[in-house]
Order: C-alpha cells, then structure tokens, then sequence
C-alpha cells in the first residue's frame, strides 16, 4: 500500500515534530543540569524565615482587603439609604395633604432603610469569614513549614 502525498507530508511533519520535542528535551535537561548537578547538596534552614514573610505580608493584604470591602458595604448602604430619604421627600412634596402615598413612601423608606442596615452586615460578616479564611490557611501553611 502506497502513501498519497497528503499522508507523505504528514509522515514527514509528525517525524520532524517528534524529533524537535526531543531535542528540546534535551537541551531543558542539560539547561536545568539535571545531568550534571550536584545531588548532594543539603536544603537551607531558612525556608521558614521566608514563610513567616509572606505569611505576614498575605494577612496584611487579607487586612487591607477586609477594610477595603467594609468600606464598599458601607458607602453602598449610605447611598441606598440617601435614595430612599430622596425619593420619600419627593413624594412628601408632591402630597401635600400626607395621604395614602405619603404614608406609603414612608414605610418604604423605613422597610428600605433597614433592609440595607441587615444586608450590609449580612455581606460585611461574610467578607470577614472569608479573610478569617485565608487568614486561618495562611497560619495551617506556616505551621507546616516549621515543623
């Protein structure tokens, strides 16, 4: 059975793409001096010294971070609170007589007011349980490196 051309070229293109991946292999064998490193070298003692950096400098980023989203809930929660007293005040100025809409938009604006007072806790509480989180991984990571 005789090759078409199409199946010839594609012989010769895998043959050249096997015969690169092994080159490239090794050439990353000898880069790396995996043949010719020194295996009895010892490990530094100072790889707690380094986790002990990161690990601080991870919670104090989980720190900025937490204040950060803190700050965010909070702004979002003001400003939801401002739209409600802003949009109650156009309709007390609308009605004039304090009817029904009146009332209405005033309930509103209480129901909305303390809606965003529990979701913004709600959402500050998770945001601290998550750092909490990271915090907590943090130390479990740094307690195994110095042991």
């Amino acid at each position: 059975m005789q090759l078409n051309y199409f199946m010839k070229r594609l012989s010769t293109v895998g043959l050249w793409v096997a015969k690169t991946l092994l080159c490239m292999a090794a050439l990353t064998f000898v880069w790396q001096g995996a043949f010719f490193s020194n295996t009895t070298a010892l490990a530094d003692s100072t790889p707690q010294l380094i986790a002990t950096g990161a690990a601080d400098q991870i919670k104090g980023a989980a720190d900025k971070v937490t204040e950060g989203s803190k700050n965010i809930i909070r702004g979002t929660e003001n400003k939801v609170k401002e739209t409600a007293n802003t949009n109650a005040a156009k309709v007390d100025q609308a009605d004039e007589d304090g009817g029904i809409a009146e009332r209405k938009a005033m309930r509103d604006k209480n129901r909305i007011e303390s809606r965003a007072e529990r979701d913004a806790d709600r959402t500050e509480k998770t945001a601290e349980k998550s750092m909490n989180a990271v915090k907590n991984a943090v130390d479990n990571i740094k307690d195994a490196f110095s042991k």
